[in-house]
C-alpha cells in the first residue's frame, strides 16, 4: 500500500488526490469498474476534518463492536471524567484509574487499549497528525497497529476517511469484499488475494475503487 508522494499534497476539500482523475482512470483500465461509477455517479466522500489522530483513536478504541448511539454515550461519560477540559490528553488518559473509565462504560479490553494509546502517544510511536501526513500508508499501518486493539482495518478506515489517501484496498473489509463480488459478476466473496490482483489496475486510486465498491451495495 506504497503511496506516491506526488499525490500526498491535501487539497481544500481534504482528499489527497483529484476524484475527477481517478474515476477517469478506473473506467479507463476496467470495464466492470466504468459501469459501477456510470450507474453509481459523482465521487462524493470527503475526508472528515481533524485535527488530532490521537482523538480519532481514542474514538475508534470507543466505537469499536458498538452502536453508533451506544458508543457515543460511552465517550461522552469517558470525556466528562476529565471536565473542564474538552477532551482527555495521553496523560490525563494515563494517569486515570482503570477502575474510573471501566465505571463509564468501558470494557476491561477498551480500558487496556486507551491507556496503551496513551502511552504510545506518549512514547512516539503514535505520531502527531502532522507528522503522519507526511508518512507512507504502509509506515502508518506498522506504527498504529502497535497500538492494542488498534487492527489493520482501523487504520484502513482512517487513511481513506480521514487523511484522504488515494490508493488503499482493504481487502479484510466485509462490504468491499460483496461490492467486488456483485461488481465482477462472483457467486462468492472473493479471497483477498484476488482481489487484489484484480485490484493492480486500479492503482493509484483504490481508494476511490473501494468507495464505489462499498457503494454497489445499495444499487
Amino acid at each position: 500500500m506504497a503511496t506516491d508522494r506526488s499525490l500526498l499534497i491535501v487539497r481544500p476539500d481534504g482528499l489527497g488526490y483529484d476524484p475527477m482523475a481517478a474515476c477517469t482512470h478506473l473506467s479507463r483500465v476496467d470495464p466492470a469498474m466504468a459501469e459501477l461509477i456510470a450507474r453509481v455517479g459523482e465521487f462524493t466522500m470527503r475526508p472528515a476534518p481533524t485535527h488530532s489522530l490521537f482523538r480519532v483513536l481514542v474514538r475508534s478504541i470507543v466505537y469499536q463492536q458498538l452502536s453508533g448511539r451506544a458508543a457515543e454515550t460511552i465517550l461522552g461519560r469517558v470525556v466528562r471524567l476529565f471536565a473542564p477540559k474538552r477532551f482527555p490528553t495521553p496523560l490525563d488518559l494515563l494517569e486515570i484509574s482503570p477502575e474510573r473509565l471501566r465505571a463509564a462504560g468501558l470494557s476491561t479490553a477498551k480500558t487496556a487499549a486507551l491507556k496503551d494509546l496513551a502511552a504510545r502517544a506518549l512514547d512516539g510511536t503514535v505520531p502527531a497528525l502532522s507528522r503522519v501526513r507526511l508518512m507512507e500508508d504502509e509506515e502508518i499501518v506498522e506504527r498504529l497497529t502497535a497500538v492494542r486493539g488498534i487492527g489493520r482495518w482501523t487504520v484502513e478506515m482512517l487513511l481513506i476517511f480521514k487523511l484522504g489517501r488515494p490508493d488503499v484496498l482493504p481487502v479484510g473489509d466485509l462490504g468491499v469484499r460483496k461490492g467486488f463480488a456483485l461488481t465482477l459478476g462472483k457467486r462468492k466473496l472473493p479471497e483477498p488475494a484476488a482481489m487484489s490482483r484484480r485490484a493492480e489496475r486500479w492503482r493509484p486510486y483504490r481508494s476511490v475503487a473501494s468507495w464505489y465498491l462499498w457503494r454497489a451495495l445499495e444499487l
